[in-house]
C-alpha cells in the first residue's frame, strides 16, 4: 500500500500538475523604509531577480508629516539616485514588498500602504535583524508596518528576506 505521499509523487499522478510557469509574471517592488533596510535592499538588487524593482523611501521618511500634505510625487529614489513617482510605482505593481530594521523609523509605511490599499496592490513587510535587537524596537517598528500589510515577516537574518523574495517570484 502507498502512503499518500508517494501516491501524489507517482508518474501517473504527475499529468495533474502544472507542467509550465505562470505566464505573467510578478511585478514586484521592493521599498526599503529607513537607512538601514536600504543596505540591505541594496545589496538584494545585486541579485539576479525576475521582475523586482529596488526602491528606496528612507530619505522622505524625515520630513513624513510635510511630505504627505505634497502628494506622492518624488516619494521614491531607484538604487541610482533617481526620482520616482510612488504612484506611477505601486499602481504598476502586483506585490509592494517593504523591507524595515527594528527600531528604525518606518512611518513612511502608512503612506505606501494607504496607496495599495486604494489601488489594490498586495503588500508584505519584512522586519530584519531580529537576534540583535530588542523586543521594545520590534515591537516599535512592527507598530508601524502592521497596519499597512497583508504580511509582516520578523526575519531572524537577512537571508531569510532573500528566501522569500524568491518564494514571492520576485
Amino acid at each position: 500500500m502507498l502512503t499518500e505521499s508517494e501516491r501524489m509523487s507517482s508518474a501517473s499522478e504527475a499529468r495533474f500538475r502544472l507542467q509550465a510557469p505562470n505566464s505573467e509574471p510578478r511585478e514586484i517592488k521592493v521599498i526599503a523604509l529607513d537607512a538601514p533596510s536600504e543596505a540591505l535592499v541594496r545589496q538584494l538588487a545585486e541579485r539576479s531577480w525576475n521582475r523586482a524593482t529596488f526602491l528606496s523611501a528612507s530619505s522622505f521618511a524625515a520630513g513624513l508629516p510635510a511630505a504627505r500634505d505634497t502628494g506622492r510625487d518624488g516619494w521614491l529614489v531607484d538604487l541610482d539616485g533617481r526620482s520616482r513617482n510612488l504612484m506611477d510605482e505601486v499602481s504598476s505593481a502586483d506585490l509592494v514588498v517593504m523591507v524595515a530594521n527594528p527600531g528604525g523609523d518606518a512611518q513612511v509605511a502608512a503612506i505606501i500602504g494607504e496607496l495599495c490599499g486604494e489601488l489594490r496592490v498586495n503588500t508584505a513587510a519584512f522586519i530584519y535583524g531580529a537576534t540583535a535587537s530588542s523586543e521594545e524596537a520590534i515591537s516599535r517598528t512592527l507598530a508601524q508596518l502592521r497596519p499597512w500589510s497583508l504580511m509582516v515577516v520578523v526575519a531572524k537574518s537577512e537571508d531569510y528576506i532573500e528566501d522569500m523574495l524568491v518564494a514571492l517570484r520576485a
